[in-house]
């Protein structure tokens, strides 16, 4: 458990916890189902501020149906219709909205473990519609606020002359991480927000459909590359989220190297298990990056007071981030 001045394992301490909660976070926070957003507290919202100097805001969501077709060989775009009832009315709505089909949340219900089960021993039989349970209501009720730092990988990979190489999907090893925020001179805190810049969306909304078509079908992507150092990293560095402007964040195929091939076979190797299922830690995916890493860049300023809000759906699985950022 965690200490009661909010001290909190560390990774190669959480590998020693026994059974089933071995390499997990169950039990260590005050609220069960609010993972490790909960690294963030009023001390840390109130530091966040410093990072607004200029009262610029970017809005980090691409549009709900930008994504058409995108990687994801089921998740459509929605069909918006405006329907009116007199003339001096307008209504709409969506048909075949997918939550996770844009700039997304993770929800702590999106993976199951294939070894231990859900987040915090949560039974199969909760993770239901209707259901409360992990749902992304939690982050709803309470958003997740505090301080985002950018890494630029892709301004940096561009600047030591050996840009990203989006057409393989390349792994993006913590190495390079770390590479990047030593270049920005950034230091992490708890509670940080952490956003990965690949610039991998930009560079797939510009395929000719054609080309989309090829990654869709070879099930390429760039993103960061499955290993235990970098989940350890960011439990270490208590990091509340971990969002990049790519598909799923880690890179696709998984690595056949990751040492989560035997415990998430479902999944191929991903992370995703270890990171949701049993750290508590939600990821965001498709975030719109770019124009905010290039203002960054122009700056110098690397951190941002940034707000998550989900739908307020109970019992969701993931959805729309709602993430914006302030400087």
């Amino acid at each position: 458990m965690s200490s009661g001045d909010g001290t909190y394992p560390t990774f190669a301490g959480l590998l020693k916890r026994e059974g089933a909660l071995a390499g997990t976070s169950w039990g260590l926070f005050p609220d069960a189902t609010r993972g490790t957003p909960s690294f963030i507290n009023s001390r840390t919202v109130l530091e966040a501020r410093s990072c607004i100097r200029t009262g610029t805001t970017f809005g980090l969501d691409y549009p709900a149906d930008a994504f058409n077709p995108g990687m994801s060989l089921k998740r459509g775009a929605p069909r918006h219709t405006i329907y009116s009832s007199h003339p001096a009315h307008r209504d709409d709505f969506l048909d075949g909205y997918y939550l996770q089909g844009s700039s997304q949340i993770d929800g702590l219900r999106h993976r199951r473990a294939d070894d231990v089960g859900f987040y915090n021993g949560t039974p199969d039989d909760l993770v239901r519609e209707g259901t409360p349970d992990l749902g992304v209501q939690e982050w709803a009720d309470n958003p997740i606020v505090g301080r985002g730092v950018l890494v630029d990988l892709a301004g940096y990979r561009a600047g030591q002359g050996d840009p990203i190489d989006h057409a393989t999907g390349e792994p993006l090893g913590l190495e390079l991480i770390q590479a990047a925020l030593d270049a920005q001179s950034v230091t992490l805190r708890q509670g940080d927000i952490l956003m990965l810049h690949t610039g991998w969306w930009e560079w797939f909304l510009a395929l000719a459909p054609e080309d989309k078509q090829r990654m869709r079908e070879n099930r390429q992507a760039t993103g960061v590359a499955q290993s235990e150092d970098f989940v350890a990293w960011a439990w270490d560095h208590k990091l509340a989220l971990l969002a990049a402007d790519n598909f799923a964040f880690e890179c696709l195929p998984a690595l056949a190297s990751s040492p989560y091939r035997d415990s998430a076979p479902n999944d191929h190797g991903m992370m995703h298990q270890q990171l949701l299922a049993k750290l508590g830690m939600p990821l965001g995916e498709l975030w719109r990056l770019g124009p905010l890493a290039r203002h960054m860049r122009g700056i110098s300023q690397w951190d941002a007071f940034v707000t998550i809000k989900p739908l307020n759906i109970t019992g969701g699985t993931g959805s729309p981030a709602n993430a914006t950022a302030l400087l």
